[in-house]
C-alpha cells in the first residue's frame, strides 16, 4: 500500500446509523467540560467535514465539543438515489446531532455549510442557540452572469471527474498554500480525501446551489449570529457576504484571504473561527 505521507490530528471518527435515513460518518469531539457549547461543523461544496476544517480541529478542541458531518456525496458520506437537496442536508445533521443525544449546538458552516445551516436553523430551530458562518452568502444565482455560470456547470460531472486526478489536485492544493508550512505535508492525505467524493453527486449539489435563495426569509430566523468574513474571496465576492451580514445582522470577523483560506492560512483561519464563536458561545450555556 502507497504510503499517503502525515495525516493531520483528527478527532474520532463514528458511524451514527439514523432510522429511514442512513448510516453517517461523523468526527465527533467531546470537551471534558460538559457545559462547553456543541458545534456542528458544515462543509463547503466539493469537500468534506476533513478537508475543509481539519486546520481547525486542535483549536476547536481546546474549548469546545463538536460533531462534524460528510454531506450527501461528499467525503465519507450518504450516497443517496433521490436528488441533493440542501434541505435533506439540514435534515440529516439535525438527526445525526439528536442521534448523538445533543440538544443544543452552534452551527458552523463554511460556503455551501452556510445554506445547510441557515436550512437547519429555519427547520429545526430548537436545536440551534446560534450560528457561525464564513465565506458565504444568501443567494448566488442574482445577476445574469451568475446564473450563466450555473447553466454552464449543469454538465459538471465529467468535468469533476477530469480535474480530480492526483496529478490536478496536487497542483492546486499546493497552489492554494504557503511554500513553507506544515499543512504542506498533507498534500498526499487531502488528495485522497477529495477523492472520496461522488462527483455525480457532488455536480447535483452545485444544481442546488444555483438555485438556492434565501432572501425571502433568512431574516426571519433571528438566530444570534458572527460572521468571517473573508476579504479576498474570488468565489463569493465582498459585498455578497456582506449581504448576508446585514440581513442577519451578523457580528463580525474580518479575515484576509480568500476562499481556500482554510488551507492558505490556517492560523489565521484557526483564530477567527474561535473568535466568531466566542462572539455567540454565551447564547449556548
Amino acid at each position: 500500500m502507497k504510503n499517503i505521507g502525515p495525516i493531520p490530528w483528527l478527532p474520532e471518527g463514528r458511524i451514527v446509523s439514523v432510522p429511514d435515513r442512513g448510516e453517517f460518518f461523523v468526527r465527533h469531539f467531546q470537551h471534558a467540560d460538559p457545559t462547553a457549547p456543541t458545534l456542528l461543523l458544515l462543509h463547503g461544496w466539493t469537500a468534506s467535514s476533513d478537508v475543509q476544517f481539519f486546520t481547525a480541529y486542535e483549536e476547536l478542541a481546546q474549548h469546545y465539543s463538536f460533531v462534524g458531518i460528510d454531506h450527501r456525496g461528499h467525503g465519507r458520506g450518504i450516497r443517496p438515489t433521490r436528488t441533493f437537496s440542501l434541505e435533506e442536508c439540514a435534515d440529516d445533521a439535525a438527526a445525526v446531532v439528536r442521534a448523538l443525544g445533543i440538544n443544543r449546538i452552534i452551527t458552523v458552516g463554511y460556503s455551501m455549510g452556510g445554506p445547510i445551516s441557515l436550512f437547519v436553523a429555519q427547520r429545526h430551530t430548537e436545536l440551534v442557540s446560534a450560528m457561525v458562518l464564513q465565506a458565504t452568502s444568501l443567494e448566488w444565482r442574482a445577476t445574469k452572469q451568475e446564473r450563466a455560470l450555473w447553466a454552464l456547470m449543469r454538465g459538471a460531472s465529467p468535468l469533476l471527474r477530469r480535474l480530480n486526478t492526483p496529478r490536478i489536485l496536487q497542483s492546486r492544493l499546493q497552489g492554494m498554500m504557503p511554500k513553507v508550512g506544515a499543512v504542506r505535508s498533507y498534500v498526499p492525505w487531502l488528495i485522497g480525501e477529495i477523492r472520496r467524493n461522488d462527483t455525480f453527486i457532488v455536480s447535483k449539489a452545485g444544481e442546488a446551489l444555483s438555485k438556492y435563495d434565501a432572501r425571502p426569509w433568512a431574516r426571519q430566523l433571528k438566530k444570534p449570529t458572527a460572521y468571517v468574513l473573508t476579504t479576498n474571496d474570488q468565489l463569493v465576492k465582498t459585498e455578497k457576504q456582506q449581504q448576508l451580514i446585514e440581513t442577519l445582522n451578523a457580528q463580525v470577523i474580518t479575515l484576509e484571504g480568500d476562499h481556500f483560506v482554510t488551507l492558505g492560512r490556517p492560523e489565521a483561519y484557526s483564530a477567527a473561527t474561535r473568535a466568531a464563536v466566542q462572539l455567540v458561545e454565551q447564547h449556548a450555556r
